[in-house]
């Protein structure tokens, strides 16, 4: 676990790394611009809903089928389904402190069983949708709109993303 949480930590540095210099080093934004203007901001010039909900649409088809396939989906439903025991003898036992106590305890090391296996496809997508965010942001201050009548870009792309998780996780089964 601690080799897997040191190269998530890397990673996350790398992230912030590229994040804090898009405006300082022209080199990063200019090269993700160069690559993704021509794709997706064509699509979100298009038509700026319908694109951002293709988009959105298939980066999380994307990401889905990577989490299913880093993860090892016997294990984390068998860990989610302790937990959900825990959690159903938590509340029978919530008069009870001591008892409380250990299974919330029990319920901690469940979660921190999950956590190595959950954060594998992390390391793969940080990055990317870090850039991605932030030519996001580049695109939708340059060409400020409102998605759905009422939503600014960046918040409509959080919720779509959300909206397409949750579709996906349901269709191919992924916990």
């Amino acid at each position: 676990m601690k080799g897997i949480l040191t190269i998530m930590f890397m990673v996350m540095a790398l992230g912030l790394v590229v994040a804090m210099f898009w405006e300082k080093t022209p080199i990063v934004k200019e090269s993700v611009h160069s690559a993704l203007n021509p794709s997706l901001g064509k699509l979100l010039d298009w038509n700026v809903t319908f694109g951002l909900i293709i988009i959105t649409g298939f980066l999380n088809f994307l990401t889905t089928l990577l989490h299913k396939h880093t993860t090892d989906q016997d294990l984390l439903k068998q860990i989610k389904e302790e937990q959900k025991l825990v959690q159903e003898e938590l509340k029978l036992y919530k008069s009870n402190p001591q008892k409380s106590m250990e299974l919330s305890k029990k319920s901690a090391e469940l979660a921190m069983k999950t956590m190595p296996i959950t954060m594998r496809p992390v390391i793969y997508t940080t990055v990317p949708f870090i850039l991605l965010v932030r030519w996001f942001g580049d695109y939708f201050q340059n060409n400020p709109v409102k998605i759905f009548g009422f939503m600014s870009g960046i918040w409509a792309y959080i919720l779509l993303f959300v909206v397409w998780s949750i579709i996906f996780r349901k269709i191919m089964k992924v916990h």
